[in-house]
């Protein structure tokens, strides 16, 4: 659940951790950002992922450095605590409560740094796992403690619409192809619409909505109960992500080598800046996981340093992901969801490939659908609850995992518009979780930090952007972006 504090986990070095951060940013995202590529051109695309790329790296140290304020207040209310029991049991009754007021005044005036000098470890040393639903409620008020509840459910609905509109879209793409044409899958020139018959008189819309049926009916339970031990699930499905994405890599540049490609991307094409922009949002997500991964490092001593690193390795991953994708294909024939251009039989002459590449989304989308959905149901009953109360049994186990499955299910029910889905969800609430949260997290941050430890508090994990500048530009970045999209969707829904 987003508002607890949880124990740390079984830690591991700062290379897995690296590992880790890698893999939980590289997901859906990067499956859709070729075609977004090749809409908005290449050179505004590399210009804009390298710029959104130093964006997010920005406010994951904003993040860091909250999480380390957030440490130093959790353990110096402890040491009080501490303190405060142990004058309590030398104490007699009646004097308890001169002793009580004495200990308060001493808390507010003593400058909490001499605490430090006497030997004690670093007070903000991250060692509890603080999520980001309990750092809003330590920095912000009830309003903002609210809106960041709102924000982190509305990107849980984008992250679930989208997943439930890949999987059906996948299989139909791969089954209805693969019946109609001996097995090949998507031809180069085949542009097939809804209406399309797919299975006799079934059309391509009725086949989809099909499996959209089926996967919820077999995933949408999990929403009503609990996932755990999902380990072992996830380290094969990471095995079979990074196998397809390195294959899909390998076969474009064999592709391109034998002058085959087809992909005449032009330098730049604004119209197509909207969906870009959304879809490098998502495809940097991190942020809302950092606590749970951050966490568990064993030495962070260099911590900004390989965040860093990861950031410049997943660049260099999606740039060479991308540019093979738009310089092997034509733009006009790039899918939303890339690994279905592998479907060809002019591209890929081995059928059990072809039919991993195109049925990868399903395998990986489907073990990641009932974690999300569990964790948004945890962030409904977070937002509701009060201190001390419980919910009724009805409420607790129909109502929350209803209104947590239904709306996703309905989103993709009326569309598979994958890229415009990535888009929407990345480019609104995409944009208030990676640059509108972290940067008043770090600015209320500092400002208790301030109050509490006074300015001569050294946190160790401050982040280098640590100007208040730094701070309205990306508050000031979000809200040109929101203006920029909003201003961007109207203009190009009133020309329709």
């Amino acid at each position: 659940m987003a508002g607890e504090i949880t124990e740390t986990g079984e830690l591991y070095s700062p290379y897995v951790g690296l590992v880790y951060m890698f893999n939980l940013i590289v997901g859906t995202g990067a499956l859709t950002m070729p075609k977004a590529f090749a809409t908005a051109g290449w050179l505004v695309s590399l210009i804009l992922l390298v710029f959104l790329g130093f964006m997010s790296f920005m406010t994951t140290t904003f993040v860091m450095e909250a999480m380390a304020a957030a440490n130093a207040q959790l353990r110096w209310k402890r040491m009080e605590n501490h303190k405060e029991e142990e004058d309590d049991d030398s104490s007699t009754d009646s004097d308890s409560d001169v002793l009580i007021q004495d200990s308060y005044e001493r808390a507010e005036k003593r400058p909490i740094l001499s605490v430090q000098r006497h030997g004690s470890p670093n007070l903000f040393e991250i060692t509890d796992r603080v999520e980001m639903g309990q750092m809003a409620s330590m920095f912000f008020n009830k309003v903002g403690v609210n809106l960041f509840y709102f924000c982190i459910i509305i990107y849980l609905y984008g992250d679930l619409a989208i997943y439930a509109a890949a999987v059906p879209f996948s299989l139909m793409q791969v089954t209805c192809s693969a019946i109609g044409n001996d097995s090949c899958g998507v031809e180069a020139d085949t542009k097939y619409n809804d209406t399309d018959r797919c299975w006799g008189p079934l059309r391509r819309v009725d086949a989809y909505r099909i499996y959209l049926a089926v996967f919820t009916l077999l995933l949408g339970p999990f929403t009503f109960f609990d996932v755990q031990k999902t380990k072992y699930l996830q380290i094969l499905t990471s095995l079979m992500r990074w196998i397809a994405f390195a294959v899909m890599i390998v076969l474009a540049l064999v592709r391109i080598a034998h002058g085959h490609g087809e992909g005449h991307p032009p330098l730049a094409d604004l119209s197509g800046v909207r969906n870009l922009f959304g879809v490098c949002v998502y495809s940097f997500m991190c942020q809302h996981s950092l606590p749970s991964l951050i966490t568990p490092v064993s030495s962070k001593r260099h911590l900004t340093r390989l965040v860093f690193l990861d950031y410049v390795l997943i660049l260099a991953f999606y740039g060479l992901l991308s540019f093979t994708a738009i310089f092997c294909f034509r733009g006009d024939s790039l899918m939303d969801m890339y690994t279905l251009n592998f479907a060809r039989c002019d591209v890929v002459g081995l059928a059990a490939v072809r039919f991993f590449l195109g049925l990868f989304p399903v395998f990986t989308i489907s073990t990641n659908f009932p974690i999300i959905a569990v964790t948004l149901r945890n962030n409904w009953k977070t937002l509701f609850h009060r201190e001390g109360g419980t919910y009724p049994w009805v409420v607790d186990r129909v109502v929350f995992p209803t209104i947590t499955l239904v709306p996703p299910v309905l989103v993709a029910f009326c569309t598979h518009d994958l890229e415009s889905l990535v888009g929407i969800t990345g480019a609104y609430a995409g944009t208030g979780i990676q640059y509108v949260i972290p940067a008043f997290l770090v600015y209320h941050c500092r400002r208790d930090t301030q109050l509490a430890f006074g300015h001569g508090a050294a946190n160790k994990h401050r982040s280098p952007f640590r100007h208040t500048f730094w701070v309205g530009f990306v508050l000031l970045w979000a809200f040109s972006c929101f203006i920029f999209v909003t201003a961007n969707i109207v203009l190009s829904e009133s020309k329709l």
